[in-house]
């Protein structure tokens, strides 16, 4: 699977990549073609042309039934016959190919079958009703997933719509896109045959689609070498300097990494720990972006260790003796077993120095201070790491023990999030134009986060989205009414960048006529938001003003001074003979708020809540005290304020809730938007003070409407 191997763009293989996988000498695709047309392939009998294939097939799968593979391989024989390739060779050499490349990274015997019959329903005269009667419902599923759609009925949309169904299709069998990166990582090897215009639009198709697409189904293997094929066709001139500094750096008498090596697995040995020690060398791409990042490279910066073990227990074990043995480097350290990504990969990762004092390599070649990295993982966490999903077999058959979840029900990788994000917003997009754009948008968002849901659910969103994309993902289009997060537990606008693992609980209003924002837009990063929100406001045009915006409003009533002499019913008793008693205008006390007062000019007693900021105040300047006790009471007034987010009618409906219970507005005043959210401030009668927790739970009863509370007025000291 070497990225040289059959490609006429690229220049010759590179010495240091020859060890990066452990692949088989280079196939001859023309041996291969002489022996599909001429090769014996009597009854019964595997032909030769496929016995690479079985080889590497059996390597995974000692005890599968190859006979759908012969049946496969001869009716794609007959039915390309005839056709060749552009590089010359017959056509039947691409199937085989395609599929020896998914044997070799362990793919089951069902989409083999599917990868030799890929492109018979789309070049020849085979049909799926013929695939489904010689191979099943299975194989012609898998190739009709990977049959492209006509120019001739679609035109200009065929290839985004191409991989929309594709992508369709993925969502009910992953199998589908396994076969259609091994199927572009063929035609990418061999892409130096055609006009260089034509390579570089497929070049640059493969680096925004079908990389990223490979990156998220954790086919690396896959992913690296048609990085390195489209970095040779896009960016030659980077592609051939990074490739002569690893020419030159396998020229040099010593190699740092590999002293590295020796010395990690003596400290293993000697700590009794079974685990293979391997130099991994970094492919092109990789050490491009690592010149472009550190500048100058050391020879330890052309590869990574790799320590396979048997056990999960057995990672942390090793990551302990070379923490314990050699100087690491805390900062590089990540636990991608208790935390895996999103794509399935499992795998320790740190970075590990020799002591100081070590000066010992051949040649006396100073090796202190030169950092390795070092990946820590078990074998079939490797195994998972190089082909991903290929790696799981087929997602239809019976699970087995460890596919089972602690309920005994199945876990299903083969569906991710990611995955079903795209398969809803897909539906959404209006046009091929909308999707194709959209769907490179959202394969760049190549990290994921995962948010946590009150009642135990989680929502799983690109690294970057805010609380207005987690409200379209759990609530689709019903998130137009959406009108605040609490995340963490704290207050948060629908802008909030979220982290991850923070728990977000969505406010919802309960009007079906809710609008979004065109300030969402802003804060949307999940193309499902977006679309969402475009869709309502391009059949809800309303150029002039936002859907939400509220302005300032009048006074219902004109203001009085609140500070004046209470009405009669409101009764503050203090012991004083003869005082006049007067509560204070800054926290508006009511029964049966606790009270205090204080004597102030004129021998008037203000009376304050106890928690109101001016008692401190008063204190602080030395005033005394007065006892004060709430008598007979009726009336009373007091000043409240309401949070709440904007929305159409909201002052309306506070208004009309404070009407049913009974209480006359004295004054109110609302004060502009920020940030989507609006304050109200009321100066309220009330027939009673007792009836005070009744309003201020209908108020909070109000859509929209996230908090009241009594006023606290910064007043100056009487």
């Amino acid at each position: 699977m070497s990225a040289e191997a059959t490609n006429p763009a690229t220049p010759g293989p590179i010495a240091p990549e020859a060890h990066r996988r452990r692949s088989r000498p280079r196939i001859d695709l023309r041996r291969l073609g002489r022996a599909a047309l001429l090769g014996s392939a009597g009854r019964g009998r595997l032909p030769d042309a496929i016995s690479h294939v079985v080889e590497a097939h059996r390597a995974h799968h000692p005890d599968a039934d190859l006979e759908p593979l012969r049946r496969a391989y001869v009716l794609a024989e007959s039915s390309h016959r005839g056709q060749m390739r552009k590089s010359g060779e017959p056509y039947i050499t691409h199937p085989l190919a395609v599929t020896l490349i998914l044997a070799e990274l362990g793919a089951e015997t069902t989409t083999l079958t599917a990868s030799l019959l890929h492109d018979t329903v789309e070049d020849t005269e085979v049909t799926l009703d013929q695939v489904r009667e010689e191979f099943g419902e299975e194989v012609r599923y898998l190739v009709d997933g990977v049959t492209k759609l006509e120019k001739v009925d679609y035109g200009a949309a065929a290839e985004p719509e191409t991989f929309r169904k594709m992508l369709v299709a993925t969502g009910n069998d992953v199998r589908v896109m396994s076969i259609k990166l091994a199927d572009r990582l063929h035609n990418m090897r061999t892409l130096g045959v055609m006009r260089p215009e034509k390579q570089a639009r497929i070049a640059k198709v493969t680096r925004d689609v079908l990389i990223p697409l490979a990156e998220r189904l954790g086919v690396q293997a896959l992913k690296t070498e048609l990085e390195d094929l489209v970095f040779a066709i896009l960016h030659p001139e980077e592609y051939e300097r990074t490739r002569g500094l690893i020419v030159d750096n396998a020229a040099r008498a010593d190699d740092p990494l590999a002293e590295i090596a020796e010395e990690v697995r003596k400290i293993l040995r000697e700590a009794g720990l079974q685990a293979e020690v391997l130099i991994r060398p970094r492919h092109l791409v990789s050490l491009h972006r690592t010149s472009r990042k550190r500048g100058r490279l050391r020879g330890v910066d052309f590869g990574r260790l790799l320590v396979l073990v048997n056990e999960d227990a057995d990672c942390y074990g090793v990551l302990g003796e070379l923490h314990t043995c050699l100087t690491p480097v805390v900062s590089e350290f990540k636990d991608f077993i208790a935390v895996p990504k999103f794509n399935l990969y499992q795998s320790l990762h740190t970075a590990v120095a020799l002591p100081q004092a070590r000066t010992d390599s051949p040649g006396g070649t100073p090796m202190a201070g030169q950092v390795a990295e070092v990946l820590i993982r078990t074998h079939q966490m490797h195994k998972v790491a190089e082909a991903g999903v290929i790696a799981l077999g087929n997602p239809y058959a019976p699970p087995s023990e460890e596919q089972l979840d602690r309920d005994g029900e199945r876990v299903d990788p083969t569906r991710p999030g990611w995955l079903s994000r795209l398969l809803d917003w897909q539906e959404a997009a209006p046009d091929p134009d909308t999707f194709w754009s959209t769907l490179r948008e959202d394969l760049a968002q190549d990290r994921e986060i995962t948010v946590l849901r009150p009642d135990g659910g989680t929502i799983g969103l690109p690294a970057g989205a805010s609380c207005v994309d987690a409200a379209y993902a759990q609530y689709g289009e019903d998130a137009h009414a959406c009108m605040g997060a609490r995340v963490n537990g704290r207050l948060a606008t629908l802008s909030t960048v979220l982290r991850d693992g923070d728990t977000v609980q969505l406010l919802m209003g309960q009007d079906a006529s809710s609008e979004p924002s065109r300030e969402w837009l802003e804060h949307a990063r999940t193309p499902a938001a977006r679309i969402a929100i475009q869709r309502w406001l391009a059949t809800h045009p309303s150029p002039d003003a936002t859907p939400d915006a509220e302005i300032s409003v009048a006074p219902l009533r004109p203001p009085v001074d609140s500070s004046a002499a209470p009405p009669s019913g409101a009764n503050a008793v203090v012991d004083e003979p003869g005082a006049t008693v007067r509560l204070a205008g800054c926290c508006t006390p009511v029964p049966p708020d606790a009270v205090t007062g204080f004597v102030v000019r004129g021998g008037v007693v203000t009376v304050h809540r106890v928690e109101c900021a001016v008692v401190a105040r008063m204190k602080d300047a030395g005033r005394k005290e007065v006892d004060v006790r709430w008598g007979d009471t009726t009336e009373c007034r007091v000043t409240l304020v309401a949070e709440s987010f904007g929305r159409p009618h909201l002052l309306a409906d506070l208004t009309e809730a404070i009407a049913l219970e009974g209480v006359a507005i004295v004054s109110a005043t609302v004060e502009p938007p920020s940030q989507q959210r609006v304050r109200h401030t009321y100066t309220l009668q009330l027939p009673d003070a007792a009836h005070l927790p009744a309003l201020m739970r209908a108020m909070r009863n109000v859509p929209g409407v996230y908090d009241v509370g009594r006023a606290q007025h910064q007043a100056a000291t009487p």
